[in-house]
């Protein structure tokens, strides 16, 4: 391997190191949150920032015995709703979702039980209903009192405690609060057999003389609850969003103990918080009638060193001041899945994050979305296994990459090949690095090679790598999904044992199989190429860096970069052996050869002239 190809795996490792350095959880600084401008980039990421923004409502509970037309006293009722897909808790109490399993995807910790699946034992279940429920609404009185309807008992008139919704079946259930002067709040919600999304009309009543300011807020409060083992890890895909001038806009807690807050003005199409595979989507069915939102969240430590993100979103509505004013909304409980997302045709696919790369995003997502994820599914409708998927996928991607490798390896080759004669140049022209650097350019030209050859092809594929990580790094459809052997999740690493000490700097003490596996063939490719005794040191550290970084990743990932080493050692002995004996030999008409290697060895040329004229 030559020089310029060493040098170029060497920024590539770097670049790895800092991107994951950087992703990582960092330990709790004792920071004054720092405001961030706003970014012009197709998705804007507000970390660690706190703007000045005017008060939000905040919620107040209001006693029985106060004198006030808002007061509630009512028991408490709770109404079930169940598909195919989730089973929803309505409590009469703000006319509020309490509870929602999504059915068909378990806990971390979930067993099935020769009993059975148990829906509230075993489903992941998303609404933080110990921190607060979600869909309320609220104002501030024109007596300056604010009011959160969170705090008020609603009626409803359905008869039935309990719905099991069929396939094509659909069920409305009507709430309402009524004021002690007639005024009214009226939630009104419509289920669907095979959705994992729900409409909901919030309609105000007579309210014109209660609710000041001529708006009020649609509040999700408390976020989503975490339902993975490693909350660090779900912490770091965690994030409200809102989907703003056509962009989706982020805002996340990355700093444990600091508070992030973000407002928007004007249209806003939907807002989301997410954990790592599941969301809840808020969308105004005519956003053009919504004047803005806000957004806040912060990131906290667990006692058992975990941490866990808390995001509240607010859409704000105009009210008119008329005697009955309806707004209608389309609300998403369930996995963060790219082709249930897309489906509806409101941009949720957005909120499907397939990682970025110094900015390269609209370069990576593309790839990632269209090219790799439709692979992906599509491999799955033959091979019922995801580890066989990403075995066979592997393979397709390194036929695919085949031209760039194949490239890459044999200029290596070349250069290697090569040595001997740029040795026997520097040697001769020791004490005149310039005239050395113009004959080692002649020399390239002579035998019609690109010392640059090998370095082109890898940063080529960078790009599709990096769609590949962001993609196994977040794929739900790699969740809880075993594969063989000690592989029981693919979205997990695989642990084969744990050590009773943690390695420094890296603060790993959890040994992954396929990790290891992982570094012993990327020591044996770097092997294989890595001729130069100079360049021995390198066939030593990466592998292991590369192996200690692994350890974290879910073992889809590791699996994955495990067959893409294993074909790349069989190409590489491939080349190897076909091109034993190969002899340089010139090329014809080297002067004639344009691009690359001519400019290169012009610029040699001019450097050498103008340190000959200096040193007369």
């Amino acid at each position: 391997m030559d020089r310029q190809t060493t040098i170029a795996f060497i920024l590539i490792g770097a670049i790895l190191m800092v991107w994951l350095y950087v992703s990582a959880p960092t330990p709790p600084p004792n920071q004054t949150p720092q405001t961030k401008s706003d970014s012009t980039g197709t998705t804007e990421v507000i970390k660690d920032s706190v703007k000045d923004i005017p008060p939000v409502v905040e919620k107040e509970i209001i006693k029985s015995d106060e004198k006030n037309i808002f007061s509630s006293s009512k028991n408490e009722k709770v109404i079930i709703v169940e598909n195919e897909l989730l089973r929803l808790e309505i409590t009469t109490r703000g006319a509020n979702i309490r509870r929602c399993f999504v059915k068909k995807f378990n806990n971390w910790y979930s067993i099935d039980q020769e009993e059975g699946k148990n829906i509230e034992r075993d489903a992941v279940q998303l609404i933080n209903y110990s921190r607060s429920n979600g869909f309320d609404l609220a104002f501030v009185t024109s007596e300056g009192k604010a009011i959160n309807t969170a705090n008020l008992d609603f009626e409803t008139y359905s008869q039935k405690t309990k719905y099991l919704l069929a396939k094509e079946d659909s069920q409305k259930i009507v709430f309402t609060f009524k004021a002690e002067d007639g005024s009214r709040i009226i939630k009104t919600f419509v289920f669907y057999g095979n959705k994992y999304s729900f409409t909901a009309d919030v309609e105000m009543a007579g309210m014109q003389s209660h609710i000041s300011n001529n708006a009020y807020d649609l509040v999700w409060d408390g976020g989503i609850r975490f339902a993975e083992e490693n909350s660090v890890d779900e912490a770091n895909y965690s994030n409200a969003s809102a989907f703003y001038g056509d962009e989706q806009v982020i805002v996340d807690a990355s700093d444990a103990g600091t508070k992030v807050e973000k407002d928007f003005s004007g249209k806003v199409n939907w807002v989301a918080v997410r954990n790592k595979y599941f969301s809840v989507i808020i969308a105004p069915q005519k956003p053009e009638q919504v004047e803005g939102a806000f957004i806040n969240g912060s990131r906290e430590l667990l006692s058992d060193h975990g941490v866990k993100e808390f995001y509240s979103t607010r859409l704000i509505l105009p009210y008119k001041n008329t005697a009955s004013e309806k707004h209608s909304f389309t609300i998403y409980m369930g996995p963060v899945d790219y082709d249930i997302l897309k489906t509806y045709s409101t941009n949720f696919e957005a909120i499907v994050d397939f990682g970025s790369f110094f900015g390269l995003k609209f370069i990576v997502r593309p790839i990632a979305e269209f090219v790799m994820l439709p692979l992906f599914n599509f491999l799955h409708t033959f091979i019922p296994n995801f580890g066989f998927v990403i075995i066979v996928f592997s393979l397709i991607i390194k036929v695919f990459l085949y031209p760039l490798t194949k490239s890459s390896m044999q200029s290596m080759k070349k250069m290697q090949l090569l040595q001997p004669k740029m040795a026997e140049i520097k040697e001769k022209y020791k004490d005149d690095p310039s005239k050395a650097n113009t004959e080692t350019m002649k020399l390239y030209s002579t035998y019609g090679i690109n010392p640059a050859g090998g370095c082109f092809p890898l940063l080529l594929q960078m790009p599709i790598f990096i769609a590949l990580w962001g993609l196994f790094q977040v794929a739900i459809e790699l969740r809880q999904q075993p594969f063989i052997f000690w592989i029981s999740d693919l979205s997990r690493p695989d642990i084969i044992t744990v050590l009773p000490f943690k390695l420094p700097l890296f603060g790993i003490d959890q040994i992954s199989g396929l990790a290891l596996l992982m570094g012993i063939t990327t020591f044996i490719q770097q092997k294989m190429t890595m001729k130069d005794p100079k360049q021995q040191m390198l066939v030593y550290i990466m592998p292991v860096m590369l192996t200690l970084m692994f350890m974290s990743f879910p073992s889809g990932l590791n699996l994955y970069y495990f067959m893409f080493n294993l074909l790349s050692i069989g190409q590489q002995y491939y080349i190897n052996h076909k091109h034993d004996g190969m002899v340089l030999e010139p090329v014809k008409n080297p002067k004639k050869k344009q691009g690359f290697m001519a400019r290169m060895m012009e610029a040699a040329e001019q450097n050498a002239k103008a340190q000959q004229k200096k040193r007369k």
